[in-house]
């Protein structure tokens, strides 16, 4: 519960800065509205609207592509690791690809996979399997040397000291890239949904709310991908500290 008192006395904070700004007017009350009006409006959009359905649909493509990516970034990361020299040999072509803005990637997997589902959940895959595959690659580079060397005396083979040693040293660092992972698809879905045809999602409520000056959804529906974004980043530390409790050690 200590945990929660620094998070909780954060966002009052801002909950009260933000109220304190519209009560001394700093921005026309149509263009900022204030903190109940906005709870009010997006209470009445899960309630009568199609919120809880932008919601559902903007999770489910996250979470599709955030399975993709690991299934992609992971044993590949691991694989790549397990021979720094062929990751040597493509990590421009990852680090190239993994500072492009993914905005940027929209029309060529528009191209591949047409106007659709699977363009937004692609891109959104592709960008979250470039940031995993770089942290699996380099947690199984960084393992520490004196317990590798420590498993060939001991006579085990290349298999098995990938399985019980470089993999187990890489896992930390391999769920640090899943927690970043998964964040960054969530961006991704949210501005796909934002800017490729798409008829539900939180990114497609946003430019339509926008559109139809009703700002108290508009913020309503930023602060929801927001707090997305930070319970599922909020998970991820928590399973972290479960099941990775040697890292660091």
């Amino acid at each position: 519960m200590k945990g929660l008192v620094a998070p909780v006395l954060g966002a009052v904070g801002f909950i009260a800065l933000w109220w304190f700004a519209t009560l001394v007017e700093l921005a026309d009350p149509v263009l900022l509205p204030s903190p109940a009006e906005t709870f009010r409006d997006t209470l009445a959009a899960f309630r009568t609207g199609p919120l809880g359905h932008d919601l559902t649909r903007t999770i489910l493509r996250t979470v599709q592509a955030f399975l993709i990516a690991t299934a992609i970034g992971v044993p590949l990361g691991i694989a790549l690791g397990a021979k720094e020299s062929v990751y040597r040999s493509v990590e421009f072509v990852v680090d190239f690809f993994r500072s492009t803005p993914a905005s940027a990637l929209f029309p060529l997997f528009l191209i591949l996979f047409g106007v659709g589902e699977g363009t937004k959940i692609a891109v959104a895959a592709f960008g979250a399997a470039l940031v995993i595959l770089f942290n699996a690659a380099y947690g199984v580079m960084n393992a520490r040397r004196t317990r590798v060397l420590a498993a060939r005396v001991m006579g085990a083979g290349e298999a098995r000291i990938l399985w019980d040693v470089l993999l187990w040293e890489a896992l930390p660092q391999i769920l640090v890239g899943m927690r970043a992972g998964i964040s960054l698809a969530l961006v991704i879905v949210v501005v796909a949904e934002m800017f490729i045809g798409s008829s539900d999602g939180l990114g497609q409520r946003v430019i339509v709310a926008q559109s139809l000056f009703e700002s108290g959804l508009m913020y309503g529906v930023i602060f929801l991908a927001g707090a997305l974004g930070y319970v599922l980043n909020l998970a991820f530390l928590l399973m972290e500290k479960r099941f990775v409790h040697w890292s660091g050690r």
